[in-house]
């Protein structure tokens, strides 16, 4: 599975990564970095929830 981010339409609210700081980090202005785009089987529920709380859809999982 691979965690997708459209960093043009990440506004900086940085939800997304509290369920998920080994999968997302914020930069210096609290835009969204995917540190990890194939996420790994363990780690599914957390990507599903992190896509969840982005409330412009900027993130995305593609199986």
């Amino acid at each position: 599975m691979k965690l997708l981010l459209d960093s043009t339409r990440c506004q900086g609210y940085g939800r997304c990564q509290e369920p998920a700081p080994e999968l997302i980090d914020l930069d210096e202005w609290g835009y969204a970095q995917v540190l990890v785009s194939d996420v790994p089987a363990e780690g599914a529920g957390v990507a599903e929830d992190a896509v969840a709380l982005c409330p412009n859809s900027a993130l995305r999982l593609v199986k």
